[in-house]
């Protein structure tokens, strides 16, 4: 495309220098053609924030500049910084472009006025009051028939603090031009006919979209004025799209903006979009490096039945994750109990957990599949990301290890309630045991998970729940074995005594897991918030304790009893309308002793510093993962780890991902994950990062960090 675009503008250089003495000075001045400024609001600085400067470009009648692609032809607009010691400039945020078509020929930009705007961090000792000299150094393309170069330095003198209403008023305003980040799923597969861009979003499939135009961020992808034939379905919408003649092979990922307008019925809404659309094999060759980086060598490849296979041996190596271990305990003593039992039945218990973990994945197979589909930027361990369902699971927990701690016995009479599923002796225990496994597995991530559960997502239904089913199987397979294998049943203790100590001693597994939750809501929905579970907590105990010391007593008691824990119980449910969804940020613990601070990470900040030149390592984290918690303390919170970091001059990065936040989701389905952990290490050096295994051991990272 390069070629192009210099052979479209070789002309128009060439009718330039042809035009006799008299007709160049008919030229406009550039001064009319141009006019620039600094839009900087004075009030918005403070120290250690960032804020937003506008560069203002007002232009001729009839007279463009470029966007970032500018297309066919054309050049885009660079903007160079020169500020105070201590300011740090991000990348262009570049507003929505236009059309121009001049012929054969499209390009991509901006006519009339166009305000391009770039955060700025201040630094953490700014005074307030201080005076600021701003300056840019501002080299454009100006088009209408001919095309002619300009530059200008635009400067602006600023005092910290002082309120510049207009300057706020249109900065506000250039905000709105920008594109939002997509909220639906998007992908992208090639066809006979070209390149299929899809829009996973139902609502808008139904909805009465006009028209569409996809404006590719890059060059020599798809043909710039070929039509875009949209479609619409019960899926979405597509735009099917030429590939680029210059382009050696069809692209695996395209990124840009798309635009469409939707008639609301005597109007019409234009909306646009950012948007990053991969193709399935590109999403699941994303996650090999993961493999070739930690020495997974069985975590690569694309394709269904490799997919399947990581997901089985995942949903195994799931089983020695830490947040597994407490229900597990619980299955450890249903298996003791049913040591006395024929081998047949034995059989029965076995095939009824794997049952209840097949049906509890293919539940959550099926929301996360719907939600997405929706438009939701989710992924494994998403209902995690909601307060509610914490603070719900906290419950359920706590009456099961009060229960094991003998406060309470729920009668074999009791059907269907909640905590004690999983608790009864029968088969239904065993399934709902499994239930309870899987809902208790799902802050833990395994090795050979993330690429399956990456493939996963992007694939049609059925096969997406042809693969977290497999993950439930590997799941719930060792104790499938155990109760099949007749020779393993010899191994079984016999009932006895021992069982009631062991029962007891197995609750504190799940008192260490409430606690650990406790914390987990803590950092979701602050103290206000947290102070409502701790009170639901106390009323859980109470009903526990009601509900238990009245079943021995006559029937006025009884029935005391059971009033008082329904009471309880339903205060305890009404105090989940207290929690702030998502309301407080989330911040998840930097480990006691870590040399290096973790600093928020930013798809911005990443690119800032890489445009530097510096090393990065991101950790995308969450609060409720324990993987992530156990590699932070024993991989990257080490002395040795932390000396490298300060060494290399690594800047150490995290995204936590404990509320949702689509950014982040975004960036992991990049890396062919739909959860957390994910460890990227960026060289610094322009090169792709490289995905760090997501069980971490200090020897990975520090033989990583000594390539520097």
């Amino acid at each position: 495309m390069k070629s192009l675009r210099i052979a479209c503008l070789l002309p128009l250089l060439a009718l330039l220098l042809a035009r006799p003495a008299a007709a160049t000075e008919e030229l406009p001045r550039m001064e009319d053609l141009v006019q620039g400024d600094l839009v900087v609001d004075p009030a918005a600085i403070a120290a250690g924030k960032s804020f937003p400067i506008g560069v203002r470009l007002r232009l001729a009648e009839d007279w463009h500049v470029y966007w970032q692609n500018p297309g066919d032809a054309g050049l885009p607009t660079r903007i160079d910084w020169t500020l105070p010691a201590g300011f740090d400039a991000g990348p262009i945020q570049w507003p929505t472009p236009i059309r121009f078509e001049q012929g054969p020929v499209v390009s991509f930009g901006y006519a009339d006025e166009v305000v391009h705007l770039t955060d700025v961090k201040a630094p953490a000792d700014l005074q307030q009051g201080a005076e600021l000299d701003l300056q840019a150094e501002v080299r454009w393309l100006v088009c209408k028939e001919e095309c002619i170069p300009g530059r200008a330095t635009l400067q602006q003198k600023v005092k910290v603090g002082a309120a510049d209403e207009k300057a706020a008023s249109a900065l506000a305003a250039a905000a709105k031009m920008l594109p939002t980040e997509l909220p639906w799923p998007a992908s992208l597969r090639t066809e006979k006919e070209g390149i299929r861009l899809q829009v996973d979003a139902p609502a808008l499939g139904k909805a009465t979209v006009t028209s569409a135009f996809f404006f590719p961020g890059a060059a020599e992808q798809v043909e710039h004025g070929a039509a875009q034939k949209l479609e619409r379905s019960e899926a979405g919408l597509s735009l099917l799209l030429a590939q680029s003649a210059l382009a050696a092979e069809a692209p695996t990922a395209l990124e840009g903006i798309l635009v469409f307008e939707e008639d609301l019925g005597g109007s019409t809404a234009k909306q646009a979009f950012t948007l990053r659309a991969t193709t399935a094999k590109a999403a699941a060759i994303a996650a090999a490096p993961t493999a070739a980086a930690g020495g997974e060598s069985d975590e690569g490849g694309p394709g269904l039945l490799q997919a399947l296979g990581l997901a089985l041996l995942g949903g195994i190596v799931l089983n020695l994750m830490p947040c597994v271990f407490p229900v597990l305990s619980l299955k450890v003593l249903g298996v003791a109990q049913q040591a006395s039992e024929s081998p047949g039945r034995i059989r029965l218990h076995g095939v009824a957990y794997t049952a209840g973990i097949l049906a509890s994945f293919g539940a959550l197979a099926g929301g996360l599949l719907l939600l997405r589909a929706g438009g939701a930027q989710i992924g494994w361990g998403f209902q995690l990301q909601s307060p509610a369902f914490v603070t719900v699971l906290t419950y359920v927990l706590l009456a099961m290890a009060l229960s094991l701690s003998g406060v309470l016995h729920f009668g074999g009479s009791i059907v269907g309630v909640g905590n004690s599923l999983a608790s009864r002796p029968g088969l239904s225990g065993s399934f709902f045991t499994g239930v309870l496994a899987t809902v208790v597995a799902t802050p833990c991530t395994a090795p050979f998970m993330g690429a399956a559960i990456g493939y996963a997502i992007l694939q049609p239904a059925v096969v997406a729940l042809s693969i977290f089913l497999a993950l439930g199987l590997g799941l719930a397979l060792p104790f499938l074995a155990l109760s099949f294998v007749p020779a393993m049943h010899r191994l079984l203790p016999r009932p006895g005594a021992w069982m009631e100590t062991l029962k007891q001693a197995l609750a504190f597994p799940l008192y260490g897991t409430v606690a650990w939750l406790v914390w987990v809501l803590h950092l979701q929905v602050g103290s206000e918030g947290l102070a409502a579970v701790l009170a639901g907590l106390v009323l859980v105990a109470f009903a526990a304790w009601a509900w238990g010391s009245s079943r021995l007593a006559g029937t006025l008691m009884r029935r005391v009893g059971a009033t008082s824990c329904i009471g309880a119980v339903a205060v305890a449910s009404l105090l989940l309308f207290e929690l702030p969804e998502g309301a407080a940020p989330a911040e998840a613990a930097t480990p006691a002793g870590a040399k290096v601070a973790a600093e928020p990470w930013s798809e911005e900040k990443v690119d800032a510093l890489l445009a530097s030149d510096k090393p990065v390592f991101v950790n995308f984290t969450a609060a409720w993962c324990v993987t992530c918690l156990v590699n932070e303390r024993t991989a990257m919170s080490t002395e040795g780890v932390q000396d490298l970091f300060a060494e290399k001059g690594v800047t150490y990065l995290k995204g936590d991902w404990t509320n949702r936040d689509p950014a982040i989701t975004r960036t992991l389905e990049k890396y062919g994950r739909s959860g957390v952990p994910l460890y990227l290490f960026y060289r610094g050096d322009g090169s792709e990062p490289v995905v760090l295994p997501q069980i971490l051991t200090e020897a990975t990272v520090r033989e990583h960090l000594e390539t520097l």
